[in-house]
């Protein structure tokens, strides 16, 4: 009841185009605090002492767990219904042709959107139109948004599309002539005037930072407890497979190019590095066959989820590098220090889709798909991630 009556004050369930979920990330992060001390309020209230502190915390943890699950069956079923061409908005562009244009290919790459293109209205056509006749004209298409893809358009017809947008509740956006080949780009409104902030770094708002970081103390700590059998017969089956440690520590560049120690399950034959740093390799000798196995599997990276719970790495990111390779990054893609700005992952899109690097060309290749993951952080991708991590380790299909 609590969690309703909150979901509805602060509207967290509303679901904004596109299926970005900044703000309702923020809106969800604000609920949590005010339920939780809705919650404690009344425990206090009314004096119900015997509600243990971990009780409380295992069930925040598994509420935060669940409505992650819930929202992100959520947003990955309206992906796959808009993709299929429903719940779509119907959207008529007015202005340039070029931007229009543009406008016009990306929604036509991102179906997802759910948008549906149904007229364009030049700019040669509105010089032969009246104010009158246009606005006739836009708003009989029964348009559920408008794009003005304008780059000089008058004041008071701006004015009258605005009012007649309210009065028909269409929805009118004005597109910006500005394209920027990052995604940093957002709108401050000083009184009533819109200024378009450009930053050459990403800067994530507090509560995605806080809400990244709950997450991963919450979802390595259910991991960790609930798995604990599953670390054990591990330890047990890399002990008796060959000699050697059970864990395999070695030194990483973090978040700020902090050095930190990552730990894993050891999947090599001991003494394997005499030669200097060497990535792995498909049908590299010096890996065991129960490396081969928990490397395909992913498991061999589980005992990461403690670099995670103390802090130096988070579930999702661009994957730590070792330094004898960030140098050779660097100087081949300079825009890899971005990355750098971010805290390792456990897993990260670069991971899914390439896995173990065998060279630095693929590394490169893992690079460009972490730079999409940092200009598009949300909660969504984070989601998406995951998911995709657990169909390589089910599917045995990592390096």
């Amino acid at each position: 009841m609590a969690w309703v009556s909150i979901a509805s004050l602060t509207k967290n369930y509303v679901i904004h185009r596109p299926l970005v979920l900044s703000n309702t990330v923020n809106k969800f992060l604000t609920s949590l605090i005010y339920h939780l001390l809705t919650v404690l309020g009344t425990i206090y209230f009314f004096k119900l002492y015997e509600v243990s502190r971990w009780e409380m915390f295992f069930t925040y943890s598994m509420f935060l767990v669940l409505i992650v699950l819930q929202r992100s069956t959520i947003f990955f079923l309206l992906d796959y219904i808009r993709k299929k061409g429903y719940n779509r908005k119907h959207i008529l562009l007015i202005g340039n042709k070029l931007i229009a244009d543009k406008l016009v290919r990306t929604f036509s790459r991102h179906p997802e959107y759910g948008y549906y293109f149904i007229d364009l209205i030049t700019e040669e056509m509105i010089e032969q139109l009246s104010d009158e006749l246009l606005l006739k004209k836009l708003f009989d298409k029964h348009a559920d948004e408008i794009f003005i893809c304008y780059k000089n358009m008058q004041l008071p017809l701006l004015q009258k599309v605005v009012d007649l947008g309210d009065q028909h509740k269409v929805k009118i956006k004005l597109v910006s002539d500005l394209f920027l080949s990052n995604n940093y780009a957002s709108v401050i409104n000083y009184d009533n005037l819109p200024v378009i902030q450009l930053t050459a770094n990403p800067e994530l708002s507090l509560k995605i930072i806080l809400f990244k970081r709950v997450f991963d103390l919450a979802f390595s700590s259910l991991v960790m407890i609930v798995g604990a059998p599953v670390f054990l017969l591990l330890i047990i089956a890399t002990k008796l497979t060959s000699k050697g440690p059970v864990f395999y520590r070695q030194e990483r560049v973090g978040r700020d190019r902090k050095i930190f120690n990552i730990y894993k399950f050891r999947s090599m034959y001991i003494n394997s590095e005499t030669a200097g740093p060497q990535l792995s390799s498909e049908n590299d000798p010096r890996i065991t066959k129960w490396g081969r196995i928990i490397r395909k599997s992913r498991l061999d990276e589980l005992p990461q989820f403690w670099n995670v719970l103390i802090g130096e790495m988070s579930i999702v990111g661009p994957r730590p590098e070792r330094q004898f390779f960030i140098e050779q990054l660097l100087e081949k893609s300079p825009n890899y220090k971005k990355l750098l700005t971010l805290k390792p992952g456990l897993t990260s899109i670069g991971q899914v889709n390439y896995g173990y690097a065998e060279n630095v060309d693929q590394m490169l290749n893992r690079v460009r798909y972490d730079l999409l993951y940092l200009n598009n952080i949300s909660f969504n991708s984070e989601m998406n991630i995951i998911l995709k991590t657990i169909q390589v380790m089910v599917q045995l299909k990592g390096k």
